[in-house]
């Protein structure tokens, strides 16, 4: 049960940090392009890469549930991207929702890798 709490309280982080910052970004760049949505796909990807590597040997189990599923499943969104593209579908604008499926795909994985790499150059693994 206190790992259902902890996930939750991590989840209820992340969904204000994904609006805070997607929001943020959307407004800063002001594109029709969802990039405010990528950025947060590609920051989560980063974190993901990281700290599931810290955590796999310093953290207790109900903080890396707190903060990898929960805080980090709650910042990135499949979900907003999926809505997302489909709108662009929608308007016709198949370049763009092309290019937000290549970015979002190819951007985190290469920051999850990124994450993951900057781990082991800080801890020397």
């Amino acid at each position: 049960m206190s790992t259902l709490l902890f996930v939750g309280l991590g989840g209820f982080f992340g969904a204000v940090a994904r609006f805070l910052i997607s929001g943020w970004v959307q407004r800063l760049l002001s594109f029709t392009f969802p990039l405010g949505t990528l950025t947060v796909n590609v920051l989560g990807s980063f974190l993901i890469g990281f700290l599931f590597l810290l955590f796999e040997d310093f953290v207790s189990p109900n903080l890396k549930a707190a903060l990898i599923t929960g805080f980090l499943g709650a910042l990135t969104t499949f979900s907003t991207f999926s809505y997302e593209t489909t709108n662009l579908i929608m308007e016709g604008a198949f370049l763009r929702a092309l290019l937000n499926v290549l970015l979002n795909v190819l951007l985190c994985l290469t920051a999850t890798y990124l994450g993951m790499g900057a781990y082991k150059l800080i801890f020397k693994v």
